[in-house]
């Protein structure tokens, strides 16, 4: 089988494998699509402090079931599937408590083990969900992004009547815009681009905001009435933001950072303390697969709307390019197997 391999930062191969072996609790999918994310760019850069080389990265696939291990149930061989990249030990005191993508023991496919840019790859039973094959394996493969847009909202805890803002309409905050939707939750949006703004206004942002245009405090402010927004989500992870968000904020309200920075920001404690805001951040997706698969065998997500290129999986160099090289016309890329 074909499998791409990042040797080391900045270098990558396709390389022939043998087929991986399944076993009891594993299962062999044979991989259809697969996203390539910004984490991807970062492990292919060496940016990524987690990542031990050579490593197939891809966190987000989808495929066909082709083996299943003695001790599995529930699936079958053709089965159409999709693959939830966090693997939790069950044991510690996150998990105990619900808190899987905490894990102390996390492993994530594609980070810590072998992913889905591979023609063929093993994984855990128990990390593999059917889908209907009605939905197309392109767009199973996007079940991934929505469920960390899920797991932004799961943190932020929504109550009746809340609005979110969001800051960056890149693919994850396209997703968010997304979920708000499904959730009933209108959603105003910030960002620097306007062609990336009006994907979002296209997906149910109810109002979009240019940065570099307009006075986002002043603009925010008005929709509000002067109160703030009760929810905000940054997918813009700038450091620099926090201080507004924190403005911006109503009383009582909830923040979910998602950055994975190492670069500080300014915490202005008045700010947090007089409104007693929660500050929550929000990695990867805690068992969130099945809440969006149905979402997207119902059609209330516009999956098709996130991608903007797809490639080949042997044009994966060209796909790098294009992510590299045209960031503002980019969205989410794609491979196909």
């Amino acid at each position: 089988m074909k499998s791409l391999v990042i040797q080391k930062p900045n270098q990558f191969q396709m390389v022939d494998k043998v087929q991986p072996e399944c076993g009891a609790d594993e299962v062999v999918v044979k991989v259809a699509y697969a996203g390539v994310c910004g984490s991807d760019m970062h492990i292919l850069h060496g940016n990524n402090p987690f990542v031990v080389y050579p490593r197939i990265s891809g966190h987000e696939f989808s495929g066909v079931v082709a083996e299943l291990g003695n001790d599995v149930s529930g699936l079958a061989i053709g089965d159409h599937v999709v693959v939830d990249p966090v693997i939790n030990c069950g044991h510690c005191r996150p998990c105990r408590n619900g808190r899987a993508n905490s894990c102390l023991n996390l492993q994530v496919i594609g980070v810590h083990r072998d992913g889905g840019f591979s023609e063929y790859q093993v994984v855990p039973a128990g990390n593999v969900y059917p889908i209907s094959n009605k939905i197309p394996l392109k767009q199973a493969a996007l079940v991934e992004p929505y469920t960390i847009a899920a797991n932004v909202f799961e943190r932020l805890r929504p109550c009746d009547g809340d609005s979110v803002l969001i800051y960056g309409s890149g693919v994850i905050g396209l997703t968010l815009v997304q979920v708000a939707k499904v959730l009933g939750i209108p959603s105003i949006v910030v960002d620097i681009v306007d062609e990336k703004l009006a994907v979002a206004k296209q997906l149910g942002a109810e109002h979009v905001i240019n940065s570099k245009k307009q006075d986002v405090e002043a603009v925010v402010m008005e929709l509000t009435g002067g109160e703030g927004v009760p929810l905000i989500a940054d997918a813009a992870c700038i450091p620099s933001l926090v201080p507004q968000i924190l403005r911006l904020a109503a009383p009582a309200g909830s923040i979910c950072l998602l950055g994975f920075l190492s670069e500080p920001s300014e915490l202005m404690q008045m700010e947090v303390i007089k409104k007693e805001l929660t500050i929550v951040g929000s990695r990867l997706n805690n068992k969130m697969f099945a809440k969006v698969i149905p979402w997207i065998e119902s059609g209330q997500l516009n999956t098709e709307a996130i991608v903007s290129h797809e490639f080949a999986f042997s044009e994966f160099s060209e796909a790098v390019k294009q992510l590299e090289n045209s960031p503002e016309s980019t969205r989410k890329v794609i491979l196909a197997f």
